[in-house]
């Protein structure tokens, strides 16, 4: 149940979002689903309530995000603003992720952005290499998982 509305949800925050093509079941596009899937599994164990510090939610994001957030929606002229406790919703967790990577990982580099994902913009190599093993295995099992 609980994949099936992490789904859900991202091809409608996708949509959203305007990436139509993401939103599509093809093996890269899934890719994406399955990362968020991983991330959220090594942040929180699919908790959305989860609460570590200043981190909460599915993706565990911090009030510093938030405000990112809000900041690139205003440069891009977009209303939409989020407030802290935004980050308990699934939904509203996943679009933020997308705001962050579309943002600083315009590329949209997978390895990239799972090192953002936890060391923010000025991440290493180094400082996020123990995140990356983590959420690398996490999506292998993933991916064997739907094969």
């Amino acid at each position: 149940m609980r994949q099936t509305l992490i789904k859900a949800l991202l091809t409608l925050t996708f949509m959203i979002c305007g990436l139509e093509s993401v939103a599509q079941s093809t093996p890269t596009e899934n890719r994406w689903d399955n990362l968020i899937k991983a991330i959220s599994a090594v942040e929180s164990k699919g908790n959305p309530r989860a609460v570590s510090g200043k981190h909460v939610g599915i993706l565990q994001i911090s009030p510093i995000v938030v405000d990112d957030c809000n900041r690139i929606n205003k440069l891009k002229k977009n209303k939409k603003r989020f407030t802290y406790g935004d980050r308990y919703s699934v939904k509203k967790s996943i679009e933020m992720f997308w705001i962050i990577q579309h943002f600083y990982n315009k590329e949209l580099n997978v390895e990239k952005a799972i090192r953002l994902w936890n060391g923010g913009t000025g991440y290493t190599k180094a400082g996020t290499q123990k995140y990356y093993i983590k959420v690398r295995k996490e999506l292998e099992k993933i991916e064997t998982a739907s094969k």
